[in-house]
């Protein structure tokens, strides 16, 4: 249950066409559907402008599609992050109007057209080709949420003429998106040149003293450059969800 479709109930009431009875049936699963193994939360897009969300990762095919469907009954566009390739060719057989993102492993499908709620551009960067699949999941997230999306890939500190480079990009981004593994050094880069609002997102990418991306984590938290906020190793899905809500209109 989204904004738009709460008004347009309340609407049919007022002039007549819905019963009250009829209205307070579309309502009872206003807040959350109770499914045998998990409680859809149906109201989230209502209280902050974007649906639930699926984590595919520990989730069976059948529980996934149980919830896309709980979700798409509602009005809702759908979002399953974390979805392997088994789980992606299942689910598009399940929903043919889907759309699966190998790279990213997400798996998205609209019931109504996505609307344009960012005021400006968020920018994901990231250092190497490996760090792609974060990245790839940070920017179909924002493109989701109603961003446009520029992608800036393969522009680490090892060659920094790549990223000073995009000039343009870099100043003209209204949220800048900053994926790095290794020693996690292109977020303070990237915020020592921009006047806007910096996600880093430390990944899993490097040596064996990376730690699995804990050194990572820890140079992005003790970065000397201001304006910096760090989320979890290999979260590209929160750090869209932060910058689709700096860039809410």
């Amino acid at each position: 249950m989204n904004a738009g479709i709460l008004k347009r109930l309340l609407e049919e009431v007022r002039e007549g066409r819905v019963g009250t009875e009829e209205a307070l049936d579309r309502l009872k699963t206003l807040p959350f559907e109770e499914l045998e193994f998990a409680t859809v939360d149906t109201h989230r897009s209502l209280r902050q402008g974007f649906p639930e969300v699926i984590f595919g990762e520990g989730k069976t095919v059948a529980q996934i599609k149980a919830i896309i469907k709980s979700l798409l009954k509602h009005g809702e566009n759908v979002l399953v992050t974390r979805a392997d390739g088994k789980k992606g060719r299942e689910l598009k057989k399940a929903f043919p109007r889907g759309e699966y993102r190998g790279a990213a492993r997400t798996f998205f499908v609209k019931s109504h057209e996505v609307q344009k709620a960012g005021r400006g551009t968020v920018l994901v960067i990231c250092a190497g080709t490996s760090d792609v699949p974060v990245a790839e999941e940070a920017a179909i997230t924002a493109e989701c949420m109603g961003n446009h999306v520029v992608r800036l890939y393969d522009v680490g500190v090892a060659g920094i003429h790549r990223l000073l480079h995009k000039k343009h990009e870099l100043m003209t981004a209204n949220v800048l998106i900053a994926v790095a593994g290794m020693e996690g050094a292109l977020p303070s880069v990237v915020a020592g040149l921009v006047a806007r609002p910096v996600i880093a997102v430390p990944t899993s990418i490097g040596y064996g003293a990376n730690l699995g991306g804990v050194t990572t984590l820890l140079a992005m938290l003790n970065s000397c450059a201001a304006g910096i906020s760090v989320v979890n190793i290999d979260n590209g899905f929160g750090a869209a969800y932060v910058a689709s809500l700096i860039n809410r209109k």
